[in-house]
């Protein structure tokens, strides 16, 4: 009789053994992803304030994103995890497994959704600060605020701007947000926008390596970056940028002024097709037909190619340029302003 109760114990733990090691089997497959290749299918689950685990296991295992409702309930209790888990929208994935999503949920690691904006090449901060306002994105008013002067942490972390305060200047960041495309949360604000614009500049000047050739041309960042806006906002052809950047150096080189219609439109309140003598006399700084030289900074945002173009200009002996009119979007350019009236009249005749 001994012998039989001591075989039954035997066959029991057997048993249990056997049991044990089928269920752990079967708890550890349960944490494996539902679909390992799914790595870029991804649904977005809401966990509400309050839930139970046995809720958002339920609300996991019905988006096909954990294998066992019981055993995900199972791993919360043994891992203790059951009162940290935080509401909000979170990104998961198929691909994920269930340890991966209890630590996503765990430490509240919530989606939002990201929006796109793009600002082009030749945009004030002015422009800017319309779009990135019909966006949602930022307050108009605090925007060109923060624009018009830099605080001090913003001068400190971006060594950059510590030239851009000549007297006269507007705004202090115009021509130092680089225009991109960029990616933001919705709440991402006003100073997280420029702060990421001027990083984005910081690194474009970096990439191009400008600060060689600028202490070669003898000029300053600033310097640079008004010389690259007059470009930008001169030109509408990239093979042209370093030809019109050749009239700039040329006429700055014998004193000569550099009656850039682009300035005279940035402190006009509206923008116009042709000007008038009477906008050639407007008293401003940023007026390049009455002011000698460069104005006291940049008119807009320079792209990558502007920069470049004001870096490289070309070598030639032209002191003149203006525009086509025939819709190529070039320009006729001139050695002596007697070849330059030629060229005028070529492009009246073109508008006719």
């Amino acid at each position: 009789m001994l012998r039989g109760l001591v075989i039954t114990i035997i066959l029991l733990l057997v048993v249990g053994i056997a049991g044990y090691a089928v269920f752990n089997n079967y708890y550890n497959s349960m944490l494996e992803p539902v679909d390992e290749t799914a790595v870029e299918q991804y649904t977005l689950v809401e966990i509400p304030s309050g839930a139970s685990t046995e809720i958002i296991a339920y609300i996991l295992e019905g988006e096909n994103l954990i294998r066992d409702e019981r055993i995900f309930r199972l791993y919360v209790r043994r891992h203790n995890l059951g009162q940290g888990f935080m509401a909000g929208n979170y990104r998961l994935s198929p691909s994920m497994s269930l340890k991966q999503i209890v630590d996503i949920i765990q430490a509240g690691e919530s989606y939002a959704e990201t929006l796109w904006f793009t600002i082009p090449e030749g945009f004030t901060v002015e422009n800017m600060a319309i779009r990135l306002e019909e966006q949602g994105l930022v307050d108009g008013e605090r925007f060109l605020e923060l624009c018009r002067q830099a605080s001090a942490g913003t001068i400190e972390e971006f060594p950059m701007l510590a030239g851009a305060d000549n007297p006269g200047i507007e705004y202090q960041l115009e021509g130092y947000l680089f225009p991109d495309t960029y990616e933001v949360y919705p709440d991402a604000g006003e100073e997280y926008i420029i702060n990421m614009m001027l990083r984005r500049m910081e690194q474009v000047l970096n990439e191009i390596n400008y600060n060689d050739r600028i202490r070669e041309m003898g000029l300053s960042l600033h310097e640079l970056l008004t010389i690259a806006s007059l470009i930008e906002r001169e030109t509408r052809v990239d093979h042209e940028r370093e030809t019109v950047a050749s009239v700039i150096y040329n006429r700055m080189e014998i004193g000569q002024r550099l009656q850039i219609d682009a300035t005279v439109q940035y402190v006009l309140e509206e923008q116009k097709e042709f000007l008038l003598y009477k906008d050639l006399e407007i008293l401003s700084p940023y007026n390049t037909y009455l002011v000698d030289g460069l104005p006291p900074g940049p008119i807009a945002s320079p792209g990558r190619a502007s920069i470049s173009a004001a870096l490289n200009p070309e070598q030639t002996d032209y002191f003149y340029y203006n525009y086509k009119y025939d819709g190529t979007g070039e320009h006729y350019f001139s050695r002596t302003f007697a070849e330059h009236l030629q060229n005028v009249n070529r492009a009246e005749a073109n508008i006719q």
